[in-house]
Order: structure tokens, then sequence, then C-alpha cells
């Protein structure tokens, strides 16, 4: 009896070890290059710091101003797809995210917002860890479509 238990709480150990394992994606990220419709593009400094939180990731959007880093917007959103809040420098929530984890080394990306483009894109993490590539196609409240790649390399 008392072997029973012990085998059922190591399952239970390890289960919810793999349920809370680090996402690889997790870190500090400087964009490199920016492609937007074909043209590379130049762009303020941007980071993206992806921190893990138990079920979720955060997703933090910073840029250089007046030489201080200044976060543009955040989100913290569960990998199953489900909606998360996307809040602006000032905490005010101007649209929602949805992050699903498709295969090892991508996690599909949505955001939408009232009068903002709507965005679905692919995040991809180099197979050595030091490169990620968002991929993404925008449709402004217009109907015009922009198709971006930003190439990021971990600090």
């Amino acid at each position: 009896m008392i072997l029973r238990i012990m085998k059922y709480a190591a399952l239970f150990v390890c289960i919810l070890a793999q349920a809370f394992a680090a996402e690889p994606i997790a870190g500090k990220w400087l964009l490199k290059s920016q492609q937007v419709a074909g043209q590379e593009t130049t762009s303020r400094p941007l980071t993206l710091r992806i921190t893990q939180a138990g079920d979720a990731l955060e997703f933090e959007y910073s840029v250089m101003v007046n030489q201080k880093q200044e976060v543009s917007l955040r989100f913290a959103a569960r990998l199953d797809g489900s909606e998360a809040d996307v809040k602006n420098s000032a905490g005010s929530k101007i649209g929602t995210a949805k992050v699903k984890r498709f295969g090892s080394s991508q996690y599909l990306v949505m955001l939408e917002g009232a009068n903002r483009p709507t965005t679905s894109g692919r995040l991809t993490l180099s197979g050595n860890g030091k490169t990620l590539v968002s991929e993404s196609d925008a449709t402004a409240p217009g109907g015009a479509k922009t198709h971006t790649v930003q190439t990021f390399e971990r600090q």
C-alpha cells in the first residue's frame, strides 16, 4: 500500500514538473532587423522580454524614449489559446492576445483591439535558442494588409 502511494506521488511530481517546465522562448530579446511588406525598415531599439509565470508567458515590449526604457505594451497569456488582456504603458486595456504553443519551438500569436490592426503570426525559436523570428500578418481596420518579419537576438 505504501509503495503504491509512493509510486502515485512520484508520478504526480513528474507530471507537475513537466507542466511547469521552463519555456525555451523565455528571455530578453533585442530586435536586430525588421522587414515590413518585404522592405528592410529601421526601428527604434525594441526589447521583448518574455518571462514565465506558472502556466502563462508574460510578454513585454519596450522601446528607448529619452534615454529610458519605456514599456509600450504587455500581456500575460496562457499557452492554450485563451484570451488575455493587452495593456499599454499606462496600464489601460487596448486589446486582447491569444498565444498557443505550436510544436517544440513555435508559438502562434494573435493580437486584436478596437481601432487597431488585427495581427496573427508565429514566433519561431532557432535550434540553438539564440534567435527568435516573429513573422506576422496585420489587417488594419480599413482592410489594408501588411506582412512583417522581425528578427530578435537573445540578450
